[in-house]
């Protein structure tokens, strides 16, 4: 029951919302997320204690002002979102600005591969119209299998519909799909600062440990591809702005393991600066350094 409602939802978002004029559907948007801090739920209070890492020397007021924008920033991700399938190449062309662009349409024309990797800043979705419609470059990236099977199929038209190519991140299928892609000179985008799991490569991040995929660092490795970071952020509604930040280059010398550690390393490094200019528009409501994640006493490790 729960799984269906949660489906209806976001069918009513993509459904209902699009066709709101442009004032409401911004409106609607503000109210859901000042009610939604307002109830100090777990999200909301997650999102308190990554921000106190990302600006250390914020009061207790201070970050509740930012995670109030937070969850602005994270509901308009969500407005925009469910309206960005009928917005036109043109809208999309006029409301997004990404500065130092030559790194990605330099690697583009020399067809040597390129992987974008990004943590959750701002709206990553706007981010991949604006590459498919106004570079008119289409990509490959891969999306988390959602429980029901419907919603993950909604998430996966959705993308489609804005000129992606997804792929399941389950099984190492995907992997091998994404190195073909690169060795053909293909984009891959992939959002990449969250990962909970064994295989995730152990990084500094805002002085303390998180682990992230070593999925771009490998597959820059495997194919010679160029791996750029890039970070988002909002500017007055409904504009968004992005920074590609300078190649993360393989190391020369170094097992694979080191490499991949440094690589990763260097990615961390490129989020951090972004997020820490424009920490409201990080969406992070998930735990993610590791001394969040360590068991408490008499419970075992999840």
């Amino acid at each position: 029951m729960r799984d269906r409602l949660t489906d209806a939802l976001y069918g009513l978002g993509w459904g209902a919302v699009r066709k709101l004029p442009e004032p409401v559907a911004s409106a609607l948007g503000r109210t859901i997320a000042d009610t939604a801090w307002k109830r100090r739920g777990k999200g909301v209070l997650r999102l308190e204690a990554n921000l106190a890492r990302v600006v250390p020397d914020a009061g207790p007021e201070r970050l509740a002002e930012l995670s109030k924008a937070g969850m602005r920033s994270y509901m308009r991700y969500w407005m925009e979102s469910f309206r960005l399938p009928v917005w036109s190449a043109e809208r999309v062309r006029r409301h997004v600005t990404i500065n130092d662009a030559h790194y990605l349409t330099d690697g583009i024309a020399a067809g040597r591969g390129v992987i974008i990797a990004l943590p959750h800043l701002a709206n990553w979705d706007l981010a991949g119209a604006w590459v498919t419609r106004t570079l008119n470059t289409p990509f490959t990236t891969v999306a988390e299998r959602l429980k029901p099977e419907s919603l993950y199929d909604r998430f996966v038209a959705y993308r489609e519909s804005l000129g992606m190519e997804v792929l399941p991140h389950a099984g190492g299928a995907a992997f091998g799909t994404l190195a073909r892609r690169l060795r053909a000179g293909g984009l891959v985008c992939l959002v990449a600062d969250r990962d909970l799991s064994s295989s995730g490569v152990e990084v500094k991040y805002f002085g303390e440990t998180a682990r992230m995929p070593a999925g771009p660092a490998l597959l820059a490795q495997q194919t010679g591809a160029l791996l750029l970071p890039v970070t988002l952020w909002y500017g007055d509604e409904p504009a968004m702005h992005g920074r590609i930040h300078p190649p993360v280059e393989v190391p020369e010398t170094g097992t694979r393991a080191e490499k991949t550690s440094a690589m990763t390393q260097a990615l961390a490094d490129a989020y951090a600066t972004g997020i820490a200019e424009h920490p409201e528009d990080w969406h992070m409501l998930q735990r993610l350094w590791l001394a969040d994640l360590e068991p408490r006493p008499g419970e075992g490790r999840r």
